[in-house]
């Protein structure tokens, strides 16, 4: 009966069993036939499938997790790409801002820097025409006092003083006048050259520095050299526009040489100013048949036998022919004849 019994038990709980390890299982190979089950199998197979189904469940979770993190940290990386992008943009709205004031401001600059100098220009051109004017009504007036004058004397003093004149040239070193006459033409000389020199000061507001050779003729060369330096500098220093050397033939050989400084071609002290030279050869009178170059030749003979003669004052030893053909090529720019003139009173100059 036991048996029996539990055999009885065995069947009935066999089917179930099966049946349901064969839901869980269907792959399952078929029992071969008198094949007694064991009652634990089935139990077996509900903890391996059992087993096996949290394994996948964890297997499950665990790529979810993983999926979740890979998530965030796509979000975590997409994040700073998307600030990233945000900021190019802002980048490039600013570079448009900034092309855009540029394009509108250039030639808004453009506009008011060219009209600067057309009203800069315009002042400047009212001053210029003002000096100019003035300058060439006291020429004129000159002119007609002087009437035995050459042409050429007037024509070449207007322009090469007109030009200097002309605040609009840049003024690269200054203007070199020199004057000379005959003994007969000696006041003519004087009076001409102070006159001239008072026409270029006068249209300008200014003073004309005067230095007479004359005076210091018997000083030693040294102190002259420093007498001339400082009455010229003090003098365009203080706002003075020309000056005159009366008889340059009688100043110290050696105190000559200041004047390297001031009529240089480059490199003078003084560049916006007019010095006017005068020298009276030993000759009674000067052709009027002479051309420009022969007068130039005649005063360059007369200043090398004057300055470099042996007979001269100790004075004059520190000059030598190399000195003087530096010194001749600085005062040469416009070497003028002067001739007698009968009208000039007998004191004074006009």
């Amino acid at each position: 009966c036991l048996l029996t019994g539990s055999s009885s038990i065995y069947f009935l709980q066999e089917n179930p069993i099966k049946e349901k390890a064969k839901a869980y299982d269907s792959n399952e190979p078929e029992k071969p036939a008198g094949h007694q089950p064991n009652i634990y199998t089935p139990l077996k197979e509900r903890k391996a499938d059992f087993l096996e189904k949290n394994q996948e469940h964890h297997s499950t979770t665990s790529q979810s997790r993983t999926k979740f993190r890979d998530q965030s940290s796509i979000g975590k990386q997409s994040q700073p790409l998307a600030t990233s992008d945000s900021e190019s943009q802002s980048g490039f709205h600013k570079s448009w801002t900034l092309l855009l004031v540029l394009l509108i401001s250039i030639p808004l600059l453009y506009v008011l820097w060219s009209g600067m100098p057309s009203l800069l220009d315009a002042t400047l051109s009212s001053r210029d025409t003002q000096i100019l004017e003035a300058f060439r009504a006291r020429m004129k007036k000159l002119k007609n006092t002087y009437q035995s004058q050459d042409p050429n004397l007037w024509k070449r003093t207007h322009v090469f003083l007109e030009k200097h004149l002309n605040a609009s040239h840049l003024h690269l070193e200054p203007a070199i006048l020199l004057f000379t006459a005959g003994q007969e033409a000696e006041k003519a000389l004087r009076c001409l050259s102070n006159e001239i020199a008072d026409a270029f000061a006068f249209s300008q507001n200014a003073t004309t520095i005067k230095i007479n050779g004359a005076d210091k003729a018997i000083l030693d060369s040294d102190i002259v050299k420093l007498e001339v330096d400082n009455e010229l500098s003090s003098g365009f220093r203080e706002g003075k526009k020309v000056a005159v050397v009366h008889r340059f033939e009688l100043l110290p050989a050696g105190s000559t040489l200041i004047f390297y400084k001031y009529c240089d071609h480059e490199n003078a002290a003084f560049k916006d100013v007019a010095l006017l030279l005068t020298v009276l050869l030993d000759e009674q009178s000067l052709r009027k048949s002479l051309t420009l170059q022969e007068v130039e030749e005649k005063v360059r003979d007369f200043l090398w036998a004057k300055f470099t003669s042996s007979d001269v004052p100790s004075s004059y030893n520190s000059m030598d022919t190399d000195k003087l053909s530096g010194l001749w090529s600085r005062i040469s720019h416009l070497v003028l004849p002067v001739w007698p003139e009968k009208g000039l009173p007998v004191e004074g100059c006009t």
